[in-house]
Order: C-alpha cells, then sequence, then structure tokens
C-alpha cells in the first residue's frame, strides 16, 4: 500500500490531530509492523526518514480492542506492533525534580500523574516499566533510560511484604521494579 493517499491531508509540522475523535467509515490493514526496537516497517523494509515515523506516530492510536490504527478523518488502517508503540530514549531531570522522558518518535513527558510508570511484560518475558503517552499508546523504556532512573532510586517497602526500586517525580511515585529476596540495587 502506497503511504501517500494516507498522509496527504496532514501538516507534518502541525500538532498531534483529534485522532480519537475521527471515526472514519473505511478501515482496512496495511503491512506496517513496529517493532519491540521501535522500528518501523512497512512492507518489510525500514522506514529510515525519522520526519516520516514522527508524522505517522501523530496519526497512530489503540483500538478500544487493542488493536493499532493509523487514523485520518477519510480512513482508518490497522497496523501491527510487537509490544508498545514508542520507546523512551532519554530522561532527564529538572530542578523541581520531576523527570522528562523523551521518546523515539519526539514526545516529551512530564513523568507524573498524568505520565506514571507502571509495570508489565514485554514479549520476552521481562518486567519493565512502560508510560502512556496519548490516545491509549504507550513507551517502553530504554534500556539506557532505566538505568539513568535506576541511578536516582530508592527502595519503599511494599504493604504486602517485599521491595519496589523507584522514585519520585512530580510528587508521584514511579515504579521501577520489585525486588526479590537477596536483589540488591
Amino acid at each position: 500500500m502506497n503511504l501517500d493517499p494516507l498522509l496527504a491531508r496532514l501538516d507534518p509540522e502541525g500538532e498531534i490531530p483529534p485522532v480519537d475523535h475521527w471515526h472514519p467509515e473505511h478501515c482496512g490493514e496495511m503491512d506496517l509492523v513496529i517493532v519491540a526496537d521501535g522500528r518501523w516497517f512497512h512492507e518489510g523494509s525500514p522506514i529510515v526518514r525519522p520526519r516520516l515515523v514522527r508524522l505517522l506516530s501523530t496519526i497512530l492510536r489503540c483500538e478500544a480492542d487493542g488493536r493499532y490504527a493509523l487514523v485520518t478523518p477519510a480512513e482508518k488502517q490497522l497496523i501491527r506492533v510487537e509490544d508498545r508503540p514508542f520507546l523512551v530514549v532519554d530522561a532527564d531531570p529538572d530542578q523541581d525534580g520531576t523527570w522528562w522522558l523523551t521518546t523515539n518518535v519526539g514526545d516529551r513527558l512530564a513523568l507524573g500523574e498524568d505520565h506514571c510508570l507502571a509495570l508489565s511484560e514485554t514479549p520476552a518475558g521481562e518486567t519493565v516499566p512502560e508510560v502512556p503517552v496519548r490516545f491509549g499508546l504507550s513507551a517502553r523504556l530504554g534500556r539506557n533510560v532505566y538505568y539513568r532512573l535506576v541511578e536516582a532510586a530508592e527502595h519503599r517497602a511494599l504493604p504486602g511484604g517485599g521491595e519496589e526500586l523507584g522514585l519520585v517525580s512530580a510528587g508521584v511515585w514511579q515504579p521501577l521494579g520489585r525486588l526479590d529476596d537477596g536483589d540488591t540495587a
């Protein structure tokens, strides 16, 4: 499938369009896959233009049934996502102690109440934090970002026993992982 008709009405420099309000009648499927490491493939070939990946990411949403779709006012194309559609590639604290996360597609999020870390399993069975981004989409923490956050982390006792590793950002506890007996961080 040619991506041009899908992208013809979009402004590559504009804001995130309101894809949560678009309900086009035309629905199809396209051979587009977002692999677990955050790379995008169309018809088996990697999409190497960062501007195109960013543009496509702005029209992506997660449907109520858990499937992912690229959506415009005129059509919806279902795609495949191996794990999470985005990857957090950078994290920096500000002077107030709020951590700011940047995704591989250029979203910048303040880690806090609206964007709170949650622990979930990857397809490989590892428990790794993820953070909600928009429209039911989330980003998995990249390994380098995870270790940067672990360096600033603290241990907290869990109510039912055991310990959790995490940090506070914007006044909200952000879990990074549970510690088993004998684990040290």
